[in-house]
């Protein structure tokens, strides 16, 4: 299953007070929460606040319409390339979070609205490596397009580390080791794996460990692998069942007769 990704505001000791609270709300899945704490006076704000309920979407199934209002609101406020551009990319993560997630066919606005920001977001842009990862997450689960996958995901991975933004390194260790995982890679899923983990862990994203445990796990032997997934399972329930989707991951195995 795939995830968004946002860069990390909040993420270091040197961030303002209110990016550190508003980390630590979406660290630990109350999105709306969060969201609250931003008034969309400016674009820069109204885009942070769209991407948080776009996140919650894909995490939760849930508030479709709320980040489509917040949304509407970053585009209007949009002016330069940046901002248009980085609109565009959560217009597109909505409308890839929507087909994903079986609420409804989006595919062909998820890809318009990539392909749109690909165009406004220079390619050194540090905006440009989030929108290289969406890219691979099209490619790899409604194109079903490994190789392009790869492709995007090193891309953006390479961006992520040339911007110092290691929660997005995160989610590219993360896929690039599923990836890995599908070819048979073992030792370079489980390294990706870890790597994301370590990083997740680091820094309080909570929210995101769950599903790192439980891909881990899936590259790890017994009885390491029941100890990954009990520790996912934990975490869960912890946040009340999210992400949604970890779910069936985490349902134990049915009774044999």
């Amino acid at each position: 299953m795939a995830h968004s990704a946002m860069s990390g505001h909040g993420t270091t000791s040197g961030d303002d007070p209110l990016q550190t609270a508003i980390w630590r709300l979406r660290s630990r899945a109350c999105w709306v929460d969060a969201a609250a704490l931003l008034e969309p006076r400016t674009a820069a704000a109204a885009l942070q606040r769209a991407s948080l309920l776009v996140e919650r979407c894909l995490y939760t199934e849930q508030g479709w319409a709320e980040a489509e209002d917040a949304l509407r609101t970053a585009e209007a406020l949009a002016r330069s390339d940046d901002e248009r551009g980085a609109a565009a990319c959560e217009r597109g993560q909505l409308a890839y979070a929507s087909t994903l997630l079986t609420v409804r066919d989006r595919a062909d606005e998820a890809r318009a609205a990539l392909g749109r920001a690909a165009a406004l977001i220079p390619p050194d842009a540090r905006g440009r490596a989030l929108l290289d990862f969406r890219r691979g997450l099209l490619a790899e689960n409604l194109a079903h397009s490994p190789q392009s996958a790869r492709a995007a995901y090193r891309r953006a991975h390479a961006g992520a580390t040339a911007h110092d933004d290691p929660l997005l390194l995160s989610f590219t260790w993360r896929h690039l080791a599923g990836l890995a995982l599908r070819e048979g890679e073992l030792a370079d899923a489980r390294h990706g794996f870890g790597e994301s983990l370590r990083i997740r862990e680091e820094l309080g994203y909570l929210v995101g460990t769950a599903p790192a445990l439980v891909s881990l796990a899936d590259a790890e032997t017994e009885p390491e692998a029941s100890r990954l997934r009990a520790e996912a399972a934990r975490l869960f329930r912890l946040l009340g069942g999210v992400p949604t989707w970890l779910a069936d991951q985490l349902a134990p195995p049915a009774a044999t007769a």
